[in-house]
């Protein structure tokens, strides 16, 4: 059954009846603690034992994210970067590799796609944009057939319909991403997705689009001037957060909301902190009520049964990942032994923002994995393990 609910028109999942199909997943609560500080200007320290976590297991934790298994010229093996781990408000564990310190700045990748779903919560919240209306309202090149139908949900929810692939470097003559990214589209990136064939219904199908994201992040420069727009980020999100971020736009001045974001490891773990607190900072929402549960729950397109062999990262929510698989559709999950409830922010080459509101833990962990040797499931099974309740 889907129920829906909330500012933001929120769905989620609860069991089907008897004799119905598959449990769907379900959506844990988030109820976070109250807070004493907030690290706007920075994290609280404390030793991991303190805050609950067995400094032996985390140790093991440790080894295997920083353990060089490869050869560095030919950039193979685990290569972690930073990780930065928050427990109970705190920063328990903090550890830099291959030059990198707690003052570098590191490439999103991805996880700059989480960052456009707080942009565009700002925006609902404030009432600049709805994400139940037609998407060409806020981005005029989407009002042409077929496309009209389009809604921002479905764009946060990777199910424009738009054709995309999604391809690096397996397949870069036939990626649309390289090519919007590097080549033909990369002058105005949301231009070239809302070009692009439609595929399916919107709504009716989740495949992973860094179009989509990029046709939000365009959508949200609706009722803004230039300047205002450029300073966006900053103004909505960056400074309340105390967050000094750099993020690239592509030649017409949009922001590349599906990457090139670039900020430290601590303020990454701030972005988690905001989610891991239902969207509420300082005891200001930040985020309209209902917007992180929408965030973390599987876009409602994986309830067709249109198979999902294409799927690399099961499943979706809306600009997040979510770490339970859908049994309806025959989805499993890819990480059986992480906390169900927890939901991430996912980068290429190892990029990982995880918040698991049932440990009241932002795990921030960055690297350049070329090869596919990290293994994230076993990176949250080793943090699970290390953690006292």
């Amino acid at each position: 059954m889907l129920l829906c609910a909330g500012v933001a028109g929120l769905c989620f999942w609860t069991a089907c009846g008897p004799g119905g199909d598959a449990q769907a997943p379900q959506l844990f609560p988030l109820s976070p603690p109250p807070r004493s500080y907030w690290p706007t200007r920075d994290w609280q320290i404390s030793a991991p034992e303190t805050e609950g976590i067995d400094p032996a297991a985390l140790k093991k934790l440790s080894d295997y994210l920083f353990t060089r298994s490869g050869d560095e010229q030919n950039r193979a093996g685990i290569r972690t970067d930073a990780v930065v781990l928050i427990r109970n408000g705190k920063l328990v564990y903090e550890q830099y590799a291959r030059d990198f310190n707690a003052s570098s700045r590191h490439n999103s990748w991805s996880v700059a796609k989480s960052f456009v779903n707080a942009l565009a919560g700002r925006a609902q919240l404030q009432g600049r944009i709805d994400i139940d209306q037609p998407a060409w309202r806020y981005y005029p090149p989407l009002n042409t057939p077929g496309k009209r139908e389009i809604k921002l949900r479905h764009l946060l929810n990777m199910s424009s319909g738009l054709s995309f692939q999604e391809e690096y470097e397996f397949a870069p003559l036939k990626s649309t991403v390289v090519a919007m990214l590097y080549t033909s589209g990369h002058h105005d990136m949301a231009r070239f997705t809302g070009e692009q064939e439609m595929r399916a219904t919107p709504g009716e199908y989740v495949y992973y689009s860094s179009g989509d994201t990029n046709v939000v992040m365009a959508a949200l420069h609706s009722g803004l001037n230039d300047q205002q727009y450029a300073s966006l980020p900053w103004d909505e999100l960056f400074n309340p957060l105390g967050i000094q971020a750099v993020w690239e736009t592509d030649q017409v001045g949009t922001f590349i909301g599906s990457s090139y974001l670039y900020m430290t490891a601590r303020d990454y773990a701030k972005f988690g902190f905001l989610y891991l607190n239902d969207g509420v900072w300082e005891g200001k929402r930040l985020l309209p009520e209902g917007w992180v549960d929408f965030s973390r729950t599987p876009a409602p397109g994986y309830a067709t049964t249109r198979p999902y062999d294409e799927l690399e990262n099961a499943v979706y929510g809306a600009q997040f990942h979510l770490l339970v698989g859908y049994p309806p559709t025959g989805i499993p999950s890819k990480y059986p032994d992480a906390p169900e409830d927890a939901f991430m922010a996912k980068g290429h080459w190892g990029q990982v923002v995880a918040i698991i509101p049932s440990l009241d833990i932002v795990l921030v962990r960055l690297g350049d994995d070329r090869d596919g040797n990290f293994d994230l499931n076993q990176m949250m099974r080793l943090l699970k393990e290390a953690v006292r309740r």
